[in-house]
């Protein structure tokens, strides 16, 4: 039946048409539908788990590779660095069922640290790409990737982009129904990886690359392969894109087609070269398009050799394209009118510019748990500071998650952010450049099992003065709210026991371990005054659920009466439910939870709570 599928959704069900038995994978915008739709669409007989990190959860789809099961691991850019040392050496052992490793490219970046270029990455671990060009191309994409994989022992990487993994496209789905067993593990001395058999492996790596660029240039569409490379037109301006580019391209060049020849290369590495050099010899100018490097541009500049020429190859090495953030169907119309002079509609839209959308910044949720806990903290070391602590300034390690927001006026508790589980091991590398400072380390719930359990063994065991603060809101909420180890709920929907933090902590070697309300104000601040008193490792877990699972009963109001518009209830929490009306604060009761921190530092007791109903 025909359905309307999101890019992720199509590729779920592409990897369930394919027969996948093993689903793996961290959460991470924008890969995180693709598990999520596995699971919710599961006809029986698939795993389907969110691992404790993308390392994890590629080595569970190489162990039931090595079974001869299908697996898919899926993870974003970023969480491809995080998995980086099973997939670059599974490729070097091989696998046996189809492998698949889903990445998410986040160009832009919209909701990631780093713009990063996942066919760099197949380059580098010589592994086969397939690019994900539109929903319904990403639907065959993957079912492709199985297929390849098995049939040269490899696993495959499907790379996608924000675009794509959101755009939305009508699909014919076929019954979904569940897998075959697979055959199971044959016990075989290839699949320990010894140096000598991955000196003996990269040799036959390397041989049948070739063999395998040329196999692409003739996986095309007009082969009868719906994911497979194509050339279009027969125009004497050539345009070379891929991925999502190529759609932006589509749109360019609109009621121009005539004028030119266009290669949509869905398979970048190895690179098509012979169907390149058929696309090269058919034009007398080539304009290239694709997010993020010019991985493709770079490729053609190769095969022109000594002929190369920048007026016949324009890109990001000429400065034609920009070298980051995403491309559209304006800006390649606007390049291609650069380039040839042909006028495109796209860059002169005849519709009536809509006025700009009012900025939103982003802000932590009202009522959300973290702004209690960073004020807490905040505040408490303003009181240190005033009774004359020794120290010479506290340092706010951050990390990836909503508490990433801690960094935004007027709060200031984000001095530092890396990667996920960094704020950990920064704040180690500061205590240990500079003593005199007081060092936090903020993390998540979910991500302290995701990358902070190594990192605080690491600062118990080498001794590092530090304060861990664990925000446990009991989900991952930047995410969508994926579960965790210590939710006591699997994504197939199984119970479990909770995994404790505390117990955990405890487990590894910290001694000192709070456990506080961060709604309760005076409890949270004499808790980090406490622990700022002591020496080590120590940790306090601020613990209250995320708003968007529990909500408060009721909302808080102001008294106008009472309030002498003193503005400490804004301008020290930031809060989105209270603004300024008439000289006095208000609240917003449609975004107010009901936690009450406004009303436990208002100076003039002006703020109560009421139910929703009143």
């Amino acid at each position: 039946m025909k359905e309307l599928l999101m890019g992720n959704e199509a590729v779920a069900l592409g990897a369930l048409a394919a027969g996948v038995q093993v689903v793996s994978g961290y959460p991470g915008t924008p890969s995180s539908e693709v598990l999520e739709t596995i699971a919710k669409r599961n006809p029986g007989g698939i795993h389907v788990e969110w691992s404790v990190n993308e390392k994890a959860g590629a080595e569970i789809a190489a162990g039931a590779s090595y079974a001869g099961a299908r697996s898919l691991v899926t993870m974003k850019q970023v969480g491809l660095n995080v998995a980086s040392d099973p997939v670059m050496c599974v490729n070097y052992v091989g696998v046996k069922g189809g492998m698949v490793v889903y990445v998410a490219d986040d160009p832009g970046p919209i909701s990631s640290q780093t713009e990063q270029d996942t066919r760099h990455f197949a380059k580098y671990a010589h592994i086969p790409v397939f690019d994900c060009v539109s929903p319904s191309q990403a639907f065959h994409a993957v079912q492709e990737a199985f297929v390849f994989s098995e049939k040269h022992a490899t696993p495959v990487i499907l790379r996608s982009s924000t675009r794509v993994c959101h755009a939305c496209e009508d699909i014919d789905v076929p019954e979904i129904k569940a897998p075959e067993p697979c055959e199971g593990f044959v016990k075989d001395s290839k699949w320990v990886i010894f140096p000598r058999l991955s000196y003996q492996n990269k040799l036959k790596i390397a041989a049948r690359e070739p063999e395998i660029a040329e196999e692409f240039s003739a996986f095309t569409v007009s082969n009868g392969h719906p994911a497979g490379n194509s050339i279009e037109g027969s125009g004497s301006i050539g345009i070379a894109c891929g991925g999502v580019s190529y759609s932006y391209v589509q749109e360019a060049i609109a009621g121009n087609e005539d004028n030119f020849t266009v290669f949509n290369v869905t398979t970048p590495y190895p690179f098509p070269a012979a169907l390149a050099q058929e696309f090269m010899d058919e034009v007398d100018k080539v304009i290239v398009f694709e997010e993020l490097d010019p991985v493709i541009e770079d490729e053609l500049i190769y095969l022109t050799g000594a002929q190369y020429s920048e007026n016949f190859i324009r890109g990001k090495r000429t400065g034609s394209v920009a070298a980051g953030g995403e491309l559209d169907a304006s800006i390649a119309g606007a390049v291609i009118e650069a380039e040839t002079g042909i006028r495109t509609s796209i860059a002169h839209p005849e519709y009536e510019i809509k006025p700009e959308a009012p900025v939103r910044p982003p802000v932590l949720c009202a009522g959300c748990p973290h702004r209690a806990s960073f004020y807490a903290v905040k505040q408490a070391v303003a009181q240190l500071k005033k009774s004359g602590a020794s120290f010479t300034d506290a340092i706010y390690c951050g990390d990836i998650g909503c508490y990433t927001l801690g960094n935004a006026a007027p709060l200031y508790t984000t001095d530092t952010c890396l990667c996920m589980g960094a704020g950990i091991t920064v704040a180690q590398g500061l205590n240990h450049a500079d003593s005199r400072t007081l060092n936090f380390a903020f993390t998540g719930d979910s991500t302290f099992f995701a990358s902070g359990i190594t990192g605080t063994v690491n600062a118990v065991y080498n001794q590092a003065d530090m304060i861990l603060c664990v925000l446990d809101n009991s989900t991952t909420a930047m995410t969508g709210h994926q579960p965790h180890p210590g939710m006591g709920i699997t994504m197939m929907g199984g119970r479990t026991e909770p995994i404790d933090i505390a117990k955990v902590l405890e487990g590894i070697g910290v001694t000192s371990i709070r456990t506080v309300d961060p709604l309760d104000f005076a409890a949270s601040t004499e808790a980090v005054k406490a622990a700022a008193g002591e020496k080590g490792v120590r940790a306090i877990i601020f613990k209250s659920p995320c708003i968007a699972i529990v909500r408060n009963d009721g909302h808080s109001i102001v008294d106008a009466d009472k309030c002498v518009g003193c503005r400490k209830c804004i301008d020290q929490l930031g809060c989105p439910a209270l603004i300024i009306r008439d000289s006095r604060a208000f609240i917003d009761k449609s975004l107010c939870t009901g936690c009450q921190l406004c009303a436990q530092i208002c100076p003039t007791g002006c703020i109560r709570k009421e139910a929703d109903n009143d």
